[in-house]
């Protein structure tokens, strides 16, 4: 193994019905946990995202309703996934803009504490953009010069996805070997929330969408409270909201 860990690193892949965090729901998560002795540990679980899977998505993985209609809840086997990925820095393909994204919406839906504090997240299709400019198969194929079989099922792709930053480690000594220098390499986002509707801007978390953007979320929800209330009553992501009742607490209700 060329990676060199201080903590498991947990490469996760979600098949989903959709693409909507705020709206669609995961049915199929695969983990495979990367030990820093570099053994594996998989866990994988088709889930009953209740609610149809539409046809596009089925095409994609291959996943049906018939195939889910008896499977788990994410919040039946909330509990056991979490505990999985206790004390894990987290990893996958396009994992920080979607799988890490959706899987804490998921958790909260489900009335689940689940935080991404003090976790690192290194994701594969940063450092492939960057030196390479490819799809996921075609970096299994490149760095790793195997077909990648079973594309679309979430644990051939978790898999794939660690062999292929594991080679990317051999072949770029400039991203280091460990989870703090290929992240420092891809560059961390400074994530407010997953949808990204509020942005760190020199330390200040301001709208990144709508007629405010660009205002700091504290001013505007001094002058203008109603907006808290219309944002937590639309069709916004429950981590955004999560993130704007936060900013609401730590700033304008603070005690003294």
């Amino acid at each position: 193994m060329n990676l060199q860990l201080t903590r498991p690193l947990a490469f996760i892949d979600l098949e989903t019905t959709g693409v909507n965090i705020g709206s669609d729901r995961i049915v199929e998560i695969a983990i495979v946990k990367i030990m820093p002795d570099g053994t594996q540990q998989v866990k994988r679980k088709l889930i009953n995202p209740q609610m149809p899977i539409p046809a596009g998505a089925s095409d994609v993985h291959g996943i049906t309703d018939d195939m889910v209609k008896d499977a788990p809840t994410f919040k039946q086997v909330g509990n056991e996934v979490k505990q999985f990925l206790d004390n894990c820095d987290l990893g996958g393909y396009n994992s920080n803009r979607f799988d890490v994204p959706m899987l804490v919406e998921e958790f909260l839906r489900a009335g689940m504490e689940f935080s991404v504090d003090n976790r690192k997240m290194v994701d594969a299709q940063k450092v492939f953009h960057q030196m390479e400019q490819r799809t996921l198969s075609a970096a299994y194929k490149f760095y790793c010069n195997k077909t990648l079989e079973g594309a679309h099922s979430a644990e051939a792709d978790a898999t794939a996805t660690w062999e292929v930053l594991d080679a990317q480690v051999e072949r770029y000594p400039v991203i280091g070997n460990t989870v703090d220098s290929i992240v420092k390499f891809t560059g961390e986002d400074d994530i407010v929330d997953f949808s990204r509707r509020f942005i760190r801007v020199n330390g200040v978390e301001v709208f990144n969408f709508g007629k405010h953007k660009g205002k700091p979320v504290v001013d505007v929800l001094r002058a203008e409270p109603q907006y808290y209330d219309w944002m937590m009553k639309g069709d916004f992501a429950m981590h955004t909201k999560q993130k704007l009742t936060e900013i609401l607490n730590r700033t304008l209700l603070k005690k003294g």
